[in-house]
């Protein structure tokens, strides 16, 4: 199985997610996806990364989560650590988590349900070690709508399983205690941001999940070339010309959520249409043409 030494490489720099593209009468778009994919691979992702809530599993079946999960990691090739995901019941999970193995998955990030805070501490170290039997693990920070126990993270560390990695969705704080529970011992991706994986870098960070790797690459890698050359003014530079304007600007304006403004993104980029399946929402013509504005302002395009 995978190491954590491959798993940090991996995932070193920054990584792409893969948004589900649909097509405006909500159907998948395969083509795209396979699009999208190469897109990744190509800006440079050392990992191709399916995650609930970037790849739209909140609006998909499970039938079609295992169908993307499928094309996704047989469209990679190997050429890329293919990371599958899922929020299922224990059993469940185990059973996707066979099913991505033999597919050829290098990890599984699966994300347990936590309805009114069922888990126990004693119940999520079981599950992320049984699902961990079967394929090197991700974890996830946030379940449902509050972050793992650190126990969990701290009783794992000490014994016998596969997990390999962690990814920061909470950031703050808590991440920052997680990314030192967990420094040289797990993979640490960073969530979301550039401001976010600037705010926990002292505290051990292999990379960052980075939405520019989606449609401007270039700009991701800008901002890594910065760190990597210690250029923290530079890198604060390029948090606040396009971080804080694309993910906080805008969507204020717009009243559009990011997501659906890194759709819009990705289709005047020419990666994949901009459509997401009702109820969420989509940009109008006009709004597209406000974002195209706002992208050459910034001379992103």
């Amino acid at each position: 199985m995978i190491t954590v030494e491959v798993v940090k490489k991996a995932l070193t720099g920054p990584i792409a997610s893969v948004s589900t593209p649909f097509k405006q009468d909500g159907s998948i778009d395969y083509k795209s996806l396979a699009n999208i994919v190469e897109f990744i691979i190509e800006a440079g992702s050392g990992t191709v990364l399916l995650t609930h809530g970037d790849s739209l599993y909140s609006i998909l079946t499970d039938d079609e989560i295992a169908e993307i999960t499928r094309r996704v990691i047989k469209q990679t090739a190997g050429r890329a650590m293919t990371v599958a995901a899922g929020n299922w019941w224990l059993g469940k999970s185990m059973e996707f988590a066979e099913y991505a193995r033999v597919l050829g998955a290098d990890m599984y990030m699966p994300l347990p349900p936590d309805w009114a805070n069922s888990d126990s501490v004693e119940n999520l170290v079981e599950y992320y070690t049984k699902i961990s039997e079967i394929i090197p693990v991700m974890m996830v920070t946030l379940i449902g709508k509050r972050p793992i126990p650190i126990e969990v993270i701290k009783t794992l560390l000490n014994e016998k399983n596969n997990i390999t990695a962690i990814k920061d969705d909470k950031c703050g704080e808590y991440g920052k205690e997680v990314a030192r529970t967990v420094n040289g011992r797990w993979a640490f991706l960073s969530g979301g941001r550039m401001k976010n994986h600037m705010d926990i870098m002292p505290y051990g960070v292999d990379g960052y999940l980075s939405v520019f790797m989606r449609f401007k690459p270039e700009i991701a890698h800008n901002y890594w070339n910065a760190i990597k050359s210690n250029d923290i003014k530079a890198a604060r530079e390029i948090i606040n010309k396009y971080d804080v304007p694309f993910m906080e600007e805008l969507p204020a304006h717009l009243g559009l959520n990011f997501d659906a403004i890194i759709h819009a993104s990705m289709e005047i980029f020419g990666v994949a249409e901009r459509w997401r399946r009702s109820p969420y929402m989509n940009a109008s013509d006009e709004q597209m043409a406000v974002i195209g504005e706002f992208l050459k302002r910034l001379s992103i395009i």
